[in-house]
């Protein structure tokens, strides 16, 4: 099964402030996952290639200040994320930066017969003109990267 991309819906609790957002959904079979461990197999470990990405993301936005490292967290990390929530059904992660604040949140489901479905949506709140050219720039990449994380789901165990 290929993640789809579904509507995500603004405003969002988690987020109120937030005016962007995406949702991608994943239907897995034969398997039962609280909403941490799908976030946990999705991001942690990263796949070289995300890191790859993450790295260069990195070494260019370092210059202008912007966080290029998580910072502290009372619950602790996944992959390089703050966990804000973690529950059964619902894993909050992200942080707030001086342009722009995002939440990455995993949902899980009941699905049809023997599945869940587990879906990602990512919330976020462009504080100024950076935020919004530097979403501009990574949307792109969001794109491929989020997608492909979650399928990996029914691959990594």
């Amino acid at each position: 099964m290929r993640p789809r991309s579904v509507a995500a819906h603004l405003p969002n609790a988690i987020l109120p402030e937030a005016d962007w957002a995406d949702r991608y959904e994943l239907l897995v079979l034969n398997e039962r996952l609280t909403a941490g461990e799908a976030a946990r197999r999705m991001l942690d470990p990263l796949p070289a290639w995300v890191r790859g990405l993450l790295a260069l993301r990195n070494r260019i936005v370092s210059p202008v200040r912007l966080r290029t490292a998580a910072p502290a967290a009372d619950r602790g990390l996944i992959g390089f994320f703050p966990v804000l929530l973690d529950d059964q059904h619902k894993a909050v992660l992200g942080f707030d930066d001086r342009h722009l604040d995002f939440r990455i949140v995993v949902d899980v489901r009941e699905g049809p017969a023997d599945s869940q479905v587990v879906g990602v949506t990512t919330l976020v709140h462009r504080r100024n003109f950076l935020g919004r050219i530097y979403l501009a720039l990574v949307t792109p990449f969001h794109k491929t990267i989020v997608p492909a994380l979650l399928a990996g789901l029914n691959e990594r165990h």
